[in-house]
């Protein structure tokens, strides 16, 4: 089940600087039927992924594939990977964290969630209402982990003219919690290029979630920790 997408290995996770998520063109808003949003949910499994720690087996000696612990999650680097850690100053929590394949980059962060139901309709509620305040726009469509929020928002680019930010959302839902992964450039640009996010989607789908049980109120935030530097 899981490894099934067996990404090749590198040398090093790098650092790089978040790649430019403007562009001049909008994206059309539809009103989307909640019936829709329900069977796009309904119709994704988690059969191949994200997963959740107990879904999974991964001892060291049962595979080859190296993976990266923060704590709530774990993940599989693949080739030519970029990482950014979004840290709160304040806590020096581990927020986020941000990869990237050079032209594409998904800002992957996880939440509490309810163990018996699901919170994602609420969630993207938010997120819609909340683009609405800030002038953009929001369009829910199916996407490769049942619904996917595609949102435009207007900023000032880098040559001081107006330009859209682009984003696509997606949610997950697992026992206790959520997983939320914002994609970036590109794939954003480019919504019909499969190519485009596929490292960033293989990479999402073989997340590992470790929910941990400690209580938290469904919606907050679970910080990640820096990794430990390999021996």
């Amino acid at each position: 089940m899981f490894g099934r997408r067996r990404p090749q290995d590198i040398d090093d996770t790098d650092i790089d600087e978040t790649p430019d998520l403007t562009a001049d063109e909008d994206q059309e808003t539809d009103e989307v039927p909640a019936d829709d949003t329900a069977r796009w949910d309904a119709a994704f499994a988690r059969d191949e992924g994200p997963f959740d720690i107990s879904e999974v087996d991964l001892d060291a000696d049962a595979d080859e594939v190296r993976r990266v612990d923060l704590g709530t999650i774990i993940i599989t680097p693949f080739q030519g990977m970029t990482m950014q850690l979004q840290v709160n100053r304040e806590t020096n929590a581990v927020q986020s964290i941000l990869v990237g394949d050079g032209q594409s980059a998904l800002e992957v962060a996880v939440f509490a969630g309810p163990s018996k139901s699901s919170m994602t309709g609420e969630i993207r509620d938010e997120i819609m209402a909340t683009t609405t305040r800030q002038g953009g726009r929001c369009q829910a469509v199916e996407g490769p982990f049942g619904t996917e929020l595609r949102r435009a928002l207007p900023v000032t680019g880098p040559d001081g003219k107006p330009a859209m930010h682009l984003s696509r959302t997606w949610l997950v839902q697992g026992p206790g919690w959520v997983l939320r992964g914002v994609l970036l450039g590109k794939a954003t640009f480019e919504v019909d290029n499969d190519e485009a996010q596929l490292a960033l989607f293989e990479f999402f789908s073989n997340i590992v979630v470790r929910r941990g049980t400690s209580p938290a109120a469904p919606g907050s935030l679970l910080p990640m920790r820096v990794p430990e530097a390999e021996g």
